[in-house]
């Protein structure tokens, strides 16, 4: 496995990511923007690397820095290989989700522990050669959950502890139909953007964490009139400094040293490509 710092300059360099999605564009301050290349195209955008504390981090807009690319159109694969490449290995990942259940009320922040994959077409794998086959039966990195509850614990936050998070094609958002089907198989948050990137990180032994900020009642709970677009945005507004202060809590609290399952998850593995 190379070692980045090999090849890059030590002001390129970043063991910590943050991946944002809607409305939070910007995380870090007296950044160095780094524009990275790589075997899959372009990431969303020019990698922000700054200083949290004594940690070094990354910060990525998942949608470009001007929201211009939908769900469906990311280029996941890029992403991930980037962040890697500047020597990532820890990554949080913030996103906006819609509740399916009553429990959830807009503004509740949630740290799913499983995904289920409803996407249709996207690329979802680094792996196109070969039998490699990634363990992914707990798509989250317990080390980075346990790091977001602890940071959650010491700022007096409220934190919803597990959850299961369905991701959709998008863009559009469900049916009624639709999500009365996923709210009765048990599942309790839906998304558009957290599949593939989950699995591309695993593939890259990544630990990957997902906190999720409910901005709606999905169209088939009870009380929910439906999602509209300005209703995501503004909850997402009102909410953003509270989401942004808990992964800054959390990168400060994450263990430097990873004794998780992810990062030993491709070991023994014939891959096929070095990785970056």
């Amino acid at each position: 496995m190379s070692d980045p710092s090999d090849t890059a300059p030590k002001a390129d360099i970043a063991d910590i990511a943050v991946i944002g999605g809607s409305g939070f564009y910007e995380l870090l301050e007296s950044v160095r923007r780094v524009e990275v290349t790589t075997p899959y195209g372009a990431p969303s955008d020019a990698v922000s690397i700054g200083t949290v504390g004594d940690r070094r981090v990354a910060f990525l807009p998942r949608h470009g820095g001007h929201h211009e690319l939908p769900p469906h159109r990311i280029n996941y694969r890029a992403n991930m290989w980037a962040l890697r490449s500047l020597g990532v290995r820890q990554v949080l990942a913030p996103c906006a989700v819609g509740s399916l259940r009553g429990s959830l009320g807009p503004g509740s922040v949630v740290l799913p522990d499983q995904l289920v994959d409803r996407t249709a077409g996207r690329v979802q794998t680094y792996y196109d050669h070969g039998a490699t086959h990634v363990s992914f039966a707990d798509p989250y990195c317990a080390s980075g959950r346990a790091a977001v509850l602890k940071a959650a614990g010491e700022a007096g936050a409220d934190v919803h502890d597990g959850g299961v998070m369905v991701v959709v094609e998008g863009p559009r958002f469900s049916t009624r139909a639709e999500s009365q089907g996923y709210a009765a198989a048990g599942w309790s948050l839906i998304n558009m953007t957290g599949h593939p990137e989950a699995v591309l990180a695993r593939e890259l032994a990544l630990c990957y964490t997902s906190i999720a900020l409910v901005t709606d009642y999905d169209a088939g709970v009870e009380h929910g009139e439906g999602v509209s677009q300005d209703e995501v945005f503004r909850v997402f507004a009102a909410n953003v400094e509270r989401l942004k202060s808990l992964v800054l809590k959390t990168v400060h609290v994450l263990d430097r040293e990873r004794a998780c399952a992810c990062a030993t998850a491709l070991d023994g593995m014939d891959l096929p490509f070095e990785l970056p």
